[in-house]
């Protein structure tokens, strides 16, 4: 496909897209966040505008599709600028800040203005430049440097509301007016220092909150990183490089040692050794053979290897894993909600308190200068950047460490309700054991072990339950023959039923087999052994012209996952209580339960009735998480309050779920909760802060106990304390310990 048709198609995409994400460049701080939400909100056919101060994007959900330039409109109308980001440019990075000259201009030209008035209270001096060099100097920092102070809050005061650069601006101004007034009055008690100071904090507070938040999105730039630019294909026999973008589907992709793997695929020729670390938090290599699959951005260690290609673009696990990481991102957690209310009217607020200041103590003193002075004081300490940083830093922070170590939250939401979570209820298949079952028994009723499961093959060999597999792996070691069924249909949470030749073939749970009306009692002797051994036990029945007839069972063992254990007791030592709901049988789950220490069982469970368990669980208020990996865990993942899906499940369990678990490892559930126990406490301690800063500051500045320079440098260090505080986050690293092997057969 040429480039010029790709970029065809995907402006087609875009014109009938429901979903937009957008780089929003002007905005400051929380209130610039509400009035950038609130103009897109009023464009028709909007379901939902989310925008996030932290990674300075919006994402915008239609009800119907809606051009983007409508969207575009609608932020400039409302003072900003908006660009599209298309689907295949996604980028989840901050803009480089490459303002650091103006920092350093502007406090050169500051300093000769300050440093008299610090060295005169040092040393008892008078010594200061006279009037007409302080106006020289601080005039290029006020109008110049400053520019962006007075465009952003224009912008804010035309639309009727109100940002931080609209408190600097007319703060600055004031004390910079007040100063040419008295020059003109001839008075050397000038306050061209204390406008300058704070232009000069208030950059340079601005520059380091930039080049903090980069890091809070160097997850997503790693990530992105990975991806390589080119691809070898092979083509009757002949190699050729080309770009990623031209690579298509089913195309046969050349991957020699030490390369990056560039696209999703499955191994038709070679093995080797993958490392997976940066996609799925794997410190180990791990063994790929003809048949693996390989995930794109991973590195082929040894060997080479002929890969068909699977899935290429925004398909691909990695562009997957950038998309859930990125919706995290921006998605806000009810608290935000909250914060965004008082944002709104935070700078309206501060204006007043301003307004009272001034007039107080002109009423109190009859100073005009102090009086302006001080309410300079309160416009300048007012920070609505902290609170408005508070919330996404933490989340960014928290999900990209979390993402680094194959843990992938899909919502803020999850990180506000995880730290509260009373139980944690298990599928046991593939989630607690290993998901890769043996046949381990056959017991029949009147026809040999190879007829029997010669018949079953028939029935599984379309499927990709593990019992199925482990079917057909046991015919494939024992050289048995059989013929593929038809109409083969899956009757949820019971089995498979499928036509062979004139008669109907029903393989499922015992509880299956008497509803349909047969009886088990020529085996169950042998079925209730085998289940207090831990084996799965499943039947299989036959109906000829109207009249059905059990064949026999299979008994199938599986084991336990190695960190189950550690799974269980970590959960157990954050305090939360493990549920096991399963549709295996009492035995067999109860087994489970014995060597993991759960505390309670529910065995039998239909997909209906798992869901049900959950609703249960829930009464009472408490909070319950579900972790599954299959078609038959949805409903229960849909109705738990928190859920986890394995990675090495279905689509439709990780599409349920609010948080997928890159690695089949158990002990990620509680490493999740670990994180999203210290995202929320971080974001707590950021709102904490930021609103005591603001509880305190802006009175002791109405009081006059702080002077515009203290004042500026406060609000400067306010946002950039609340995002090094979220930062911290990154120094996070999941539990660690040898794994216990428990050996039993489940």
């Amino acid at each position: 496909m040429g480039v010029g048709k790709k970029d065809d198609m995907n402006s087609a995409v875009l014109k009938n897209a429901t979903e937009f994400d957008f780089a929003i460049v002007g905005m400051t701080c929380a209130s610039c966040v509400m009035r950038v939400e609130k103009a897109l909100s009023k464009v028709p056919n909007v379901s939902s505008a989310s925008v996030n101060l932290a990674t300075e994007r919006a994402h915008v959900v239609l009800s119907t599709p809606t051009s983007s330039e409508l969207l575009q409109k609608a932020v400039a109308d409302a003072g900003y600028e908006a660009s599209l980001i298309e689907p295949e440019m996604r980028q989840a990075t901050v803009v480089a800040d490459t303002q650091g000259w103006k920092v350093i201009v502007a406090a050169a030209l500051t300093a000769p203005l300050f440093l008299p008035m610090l060295f005169g209270m040092v040393f008892n001096s008078h010594w200061a430049l006279s009037g007409e060099w302080q106006l020289l100097l601080a005039t290029p920092v006020q109008f110049w440097l400053g520019a962006r102070f007075y465009k952003a809050g224009w912008k804010a005061a035309i639309n009727l509301s109100g940002n931080m650069d609209l408190l600097v601006s007319i703060g600055t101004s004031a004390a910079f007016g007040l100063s040419v007034y008295l020059l003109t009055q001839h008075s050397h008690h000038l306050y061209f220092e204390a406008s300058a100071a704070v232009i000069t904090l208030v950059l340079l507070g601005k520059w380091l909150e930039r080049r903090a938040k980069t890091q809070t999105t160097e997850a997503i730039r790693a990530l992105q990183s990975l991806r390589p630019e080119t691809a070898i294909i092979r083509k009757n026999g002949v190699d050729n490089e080309v770009q990623i973008a031209n690579v298509n589907m089913g195309d046969i992709v050349v991957i020699r040692p030490g390369e990056r793997i560039p696209v999703d695929g499955i191994i038709k020729e070679g093995q080797s050794y993958i490392d997976e670390s940066l996609l799925t938090g794997e410190s180990d290599p791990v063994k790929k053979t003809v048949g693996g699959k390989v995930i794109g951005g991973a590195i082929n260690q040894d060997g080479l290897l002929l890969v068909e290609t699977t899935a290429i673009g925004v398909e691909t696990t990695l562009s997957r894993i950038v998309r859930l990481v990125e919706q995290a991102q921006i998605s806000k957690p009810e608290i935000q909600r909250l914060v965004d209310k008082i944002s709104a009217v935070f700078v309206p607020v501060v204006l007043a308190i301003a307004l009272i200041t001034f007039i107080t103590w002109v009423v109190i003193n009859g100073d005009w200068g102090q009086a302006i002075i001080n309410a300079v004081s309160v416009l300048v300490i007012a920070c609505p950047c902290a609170l408005g940083l508070a919330t996404p830093t933490a989340i960014m922070a928290g999900t990209g460490v979390a993402a680094r170590h194959g843990i992938l939250i899909k919502n803020a939401d999850v990180l506000e309700l995880a730290h509260r979570i009373h139980y944690v209820a298990f599928d046991k298949t593939g989630t607690l054991t290993e998901g890769k079952p043996l046949v381990t028994d056959i017991k029949t009723n009147g026809m040999s072990d190879a007829e029997l499961v010669s018949l079953v093959a028939s029935v599984e060999q379309g499927s990709a339950h593990p019992l199925a597999a482990a079917v057909m792996q046991y015919i494939k070691t024992h050289e048995i023959t059989y013929t593929t069924a038809s109409d083969v249909s899956a009757v949820a949470g019971n089995g498979v039923r499928a036509m062979l030749d004139d008669r109907i073939l029903y393989f499922g749970n015992g509880r299956w087999m008497q509803t349909l009306g047969l009886s088990l009692d020529s085996l169950e002797h042998n079925a209730k052994t085998l289940q207090q051994a831990g084996r799965t036990v499943s039947w299989l029945a036959e109906e000829v012209g109207g009249s059905k007839k059990l064949l026999g069972l299979l008994a199938f063992g599986d084991a336990l996952k190695p960190s189950a254990i550690t799974a269980v007791s970590r959960l157990h030592a954050l305090g939360i209580k493990v549920v096991l709901i399963t549709g295996d049988n009492p035995n067999s789950a109860e087994r489970v339960k014995t060597s993991l220490g759960i505390d309670q069982v529910f065995a039998e469970q239909t997909p209906e009735n798992k869901a049900q368990t959950i609703a249960t669980l829930k009464s009472g208020g408490q909070l319950v998480a579900m972790v599954g990996d299959g078609i038959n865990d949805a409903p229960a993942l849909a109705s738990a309050d928190v859920s986890f899906a394995m990675s090495s499940g279905t689509d439709v369990a990780m599409h349920t779920a609010a948080a997928t678990l890159m690695r089949s490892d158990p002990s990620l559930v509680a490493d999740a909760i670990d994180i999203s126990r210290r995202t929320y406490n971080k974001i707590q301690q950021n709102l904490f802060w930021a609103f005591l800063y603001n509880l305190i500051g802006i009175p002791l500045a109405a009081m006059g106990l702080l002077s515009p320079v203290i004042a500026g440098a406060a609000m400067a260090l306010s946002s950039v304390s609340v995002v090094t505080n979220a930062l911290m986050l990154r120094r996070w690293k999941p539990y660690q310990s040898v794994a216990s092997k428990p050996t039993e057969k489940a």
